[in-house]
C-alpha cells in the first residue's frame, strides 16, 4: 500500500507532528510507503494548489490527514483533492472533535476588517463567520470515505456536527510508544508531573494553586511532595497569547512561597520523556476548555501527554475538559471539574494520604498502555484504509 500522509512533522514542535511522526513511522515498519507532499508547504490555498499540482496523485492508493491544533493546510488540500480528485479515497484523523477546523482562511467582507482591529474584535469576527465555517466543514466531512477520532465521545460529537453518514467515523485510540516498563519511584516524596507543552489554556496555573492549598490544608505535607513542570514551550494556537506566560507563572509560584516545592524541565528532550515521566508517580493535566474556542463547539480529543503517561505505566489525575473522563474511567486515574480549584486540591490531597493509589494507578496504566501500542493501532489504520480503498472500487 501507497498513501500521501498530508500532517505537521517534525521539526514543527506540536503535539500533532509528533504523532504523525510516530504514525508514519509504524505505517513503514508495516510495509506501507508513506509520501509527505505537503511537506514545507506553506498553509493557504495558492500552496497548496501548486503542491497539489506537482504531485503524481495516481502514485497513492489513499490520501490520510491530520487534522486539528488550529492548523487549515491540510483541511484545505483535501477540499481541494476532492474537487479534483473525485475518485481518491479520502481519510482523516480529526483531532479536536466536534469540529474539524475552527475558522476559515479568509473571512468574507465586511467581518475581514476586523482583522485588523484590536482584540476581541478580531475574534468576533470569527465567531460571526462560523456558519460559513461550518458548512465548509460539513461539505469536507461528508466527502471524506472515513474519518478517526480517538475517542468514543470525539466520535459522537463530530458524527453529530458535521451531520456525517452512520459508520463514517471510526474510534481508534491515541497509541502509544513500547516503553519498558519501571517501578514506581519510593512513595515519599510524592513526585507529580506536568508534562506536555506549557502556555495558556493547559490550566498550570489552577495546578500552582490547587498545589498551594494542599499545603495550605495540610502544612506537614510540603516536604513530602513536588511537582515537576515538564515539557515545551512553543506551540501552535489558534488564538494567540499576550505576554511572557513563563514569567507571570514564575511570578505566581513565587507568590505562592513555591519555588521551593516546584521543578523545571523546559523543552525537555524527546530521549529523556519516558525517564522523566517514570521519575514521577502521577501525571497532573489540568486542562481547561478554551472560552473563545466554546463559542465554536467543543473540543472531544485527548491529550498526548495522557498516551505518555499510558505508555510509562504512569496514572494521572486530569480535569473533566475534552474526552479526558473517558479516558481515565477505567481504574489509572482520577477526574475533578476543569476549573474547579478546590476540587484539584481534594484531589492531590486524597492522593497525597493514600499513595498507594499511585500503584493501582500505575498498573491499570502499564496494561491499557500495551493495548494501544503503535504497532496494533497502526493495523487498525491499515484495516480502515483497505475498506476505504475497497468500497472506492467497488462504489460504496
Amino acid at each position: 500500500m501507497r498513501i500521501a500522509l498530508l500532517a505537521p512533522l517534525p521539526p514543527e514542535k506540536n503535539g500533532i507532528a509528533d504523532y504523525a511522526n510516530h504514525f508514519r513511522t509504524a505505517l513503514q515498519q508495516l510495509g506501507v510507503t508513506v509520501e509527505t507532499p505537503l511537506a514545507g508547504v506553506a498553509g493557504n490555498t495558492p500552496a497548496i494548489q501548486q503542491a497539489i499540482a506537482g504531485f503524481d496523485w495516481q502514485s497513492v492508493d489513499l490520501v490520510h490527514a491530520e487534522l486539528g491544533g488550529g492548523r487549515l493546510g491540510e483541511f484545505l488540500a483535501l477540499r481541494e483533492l476532492r474537487k479534483t480528485r473525485p475518485a481518491l479515497p479520502l481519510t482523516a484523523t480529526v483531532h479536536d472533535p466536534e469540529r474539524m477546523v475552527w475558522r476559515r482562511e479568509q473571512l468574507p467582507f465586511p467581518l475581514n476588517l476586523l482583522e485588523r482591529l484590536p482584540s476581541p474584535l478580531p475574534q468576533a469576527a470569527v465567531v460571526l463567520a462560523d456558519p460559513l465555517t461550518l458548512r465548509e466543514e460539513r461539505r469536507v466531512a461528508q466527502g471524506l470515505n472515513r474519518l478517526i477520532t480517538l475517542t468514543r465521545l470525539g466520535a459522537d460529537c463530530l458524527s453529530q456536527r458535521m451531520q456525517l453518514a452512520p459508520g463514517q467515523v471510526t474510534v481508534i485510540h491515541h497509541a502509544n510508544l513500547a516503553i519498558a516498563p519501571a517501578p514506581l519511584p519510593a512513595l515519599e516524596p510524592l513526585r507529580l508531573l506536568y508534562f506536555g507543552f506549557i502556555y495558556r489554556g493547559k490550566g498550570i496555573e489552577d495546578l500552582v494553586q490547587a498545589l498551594a492549598e494542599v499545603f495550605k490544608q495540610a502544612p506537614e505535607l510540603r516536604d513530602r511532595v513536588r511537582l515537576t513542570l515538564a515539557g515545551g514551550t512553543a506551540a501552535e494556537m489558534a488564538f494567540g497569547a499576550g505576554g511572557n506566560y513563563l514569567e507571570q507563572l514564575n511570578s505566581q509560584i513565587a507568590a505562592l512561597g513555591l519555588t521551593g516545592s516546584i521543578d523545571w524541565r523546559l523543552n525537555l528532550p524527546a530521549e529523556e520523556i519516558a525517564q522523566t515521566i517514570q521519575a514521577h508517580h502521577v501525571m497532573v493535566l489540568p486542562y481547561r476548555e478554551s472560552k473563545k474556542l466554546g463559542l465554536l463547539g467543543r473540543q472531544r480529543g485527548t491529550s498526548g501527554a495522557l498516551s505518555w503517561a499510558t505508555a510509562c505505566g504512569r496514572g494521572a489525575i486530569t480535569s473533566d475538559a475534552r474526552a479526558f473522563a473517558e479516558e481515565v474511567a477505567s481504574g489509572n486515574g482520577a477526574i475533578y471539574p476543569e476549573g474547579d480549584v478546590a476540587a484539584l486540591s481534594a484531589q492531590l490531597l486524597r492522593l497525597a494520604r493514600t499513595p498507594l493509589l499511585a500503584r493501582d494507578w500505575a498498573e491499570r496504566a502499564g496494561e491499557i498502555g500495551r493495548e494501544r501500542l503503535w504497532p496494533l493501532t497502526a493495523q487498525q489504520f491499515v484495516k480502515v484504509f483497505e475498506q476505504a480503498i475497497a468500497g472506492v472500487r467497488h462504489g460504496a
